[in-house]
């Protein structure tokens, strides 16, 4: 026991696991749904339902871990980070990551309750999801990458619902929150920016600099570009969801163009907005 102390208590686990900002989970919530929801019409069979949440929870907890674990050596020296669990030295590192592997176990016993397909597909999104926090060392692109895994769990609720992956819905969604991500994630970014180049990690709001902001609004852009392709190939009311949830994301583009990159928190924050407005065209 004593190589993996301090273990931390409940509360640790709370915040290191970020219960206490449940942003991020609706940001992999909402793809996920609309997989779900696209590809049953708005009628997921239960079990589906079941899993798909609480995949989700488990996922996005995970890679709370994972990050914390990755960043471990980086966090103590960035202000926003120094008092998370791991860098604040409440958590030892070997407790993380045996909590990590103990979340990526339950939720593959989650997914053998589906098909084939499904167990496989969830080994390619553990890959993404695992791979993520280390790629900032390595690309100014790591937003890419985290577009994808949680895009990935569009085409894995596609799959379980549909038993196969022969439409492009699945992949239109799936590019979808790739761009989504380089929009919502650069602006969350340009908050570490100064703090990032100090200590050697990479961005999207590095790599553009000053046009931070228009890469922000062509991301998004292309995000709903993509989703309205996927739309118009699943129903009207589809189509209605997009219409909202573009009204939505005009309005947080807008409001970032007036407050500037100062801002970037805030678009961060209220995009999920954004994912659950379009889910309420699928649910009908």
């Amino acid at each position: 026991m004593s190589a993996i102390r301090p273990i931390g208590n409940a509360a640790d686990w709370m915040r290191l696991l970020r219960m206490d900002r449940p942003v991020g989970y609706w940001l992999l919530l909402w793809p996920t749904m609309w997989g779900l929801f696209a590809a049953s019409s708005g009628r997921p069979e239960p079990i589906n339902l079941l899993i798909f949440i609480a995949g989700v929870f488990l996922m996005r907890s995970a890679g709370c871990v994972i990050n914390d674990y990755a960043d471990r050596n980086f966090d103590p020296h960035v202000e926003r980070t120094k008092m998370r669990p791991i860098a604040a030295g409440r958590i030892a590192p070997a407790a993380a990551l045996l909590g990590f592997v103990a979340m990526l176990v339950v939720a593959l016993l989650l997914v053998c309750q589906s098909s084939r397909l499904v167990i496989e597909l969830s080994l390619i999104g553990a890959l993404l999801a695992s791979l993520y926090p280390f790629l900032k060392r390595v690309t100014h692109l790591p937003q890419a990458w985290l577009g994808m895994a949680f895009g990935w769990g569009a085409v894995m609720a596609w799959a379980a619902e549909r038993g196969s992956l022969d439409s492009p819905v699945p992949w239109l969604l799936f590019a979808a929150n790739l761009f989504w991500s380089l929009s919502y994630d650069t602006a969350y970014a340009l908050g570490d920016r100064a703090d990032d180049l100090k200590v050697g990690v990479k961005s999207t709001a590095i790599l553009f600099g000053d046009q931070s902001i228009t890469a922000i609004q062509l991301f998004a852009l292309l995000m709903l570009l993509l989703v309205l392709m996927a739309a118009m190939q699943i129903s009207d009311t589809a189509l209605l969801g997009w219409m909202a949830a573009a009204a939505m994301q005009s309005w947080l583009v807008m409001r970032l163009r007036i407050s500037g990159e100062s801002g970037g928190f805030d678009y961060f924050l209220r995009s999920h907005w954004v994912g659950f407005i379009f889910l309420l065209g699928l649910l009908f």
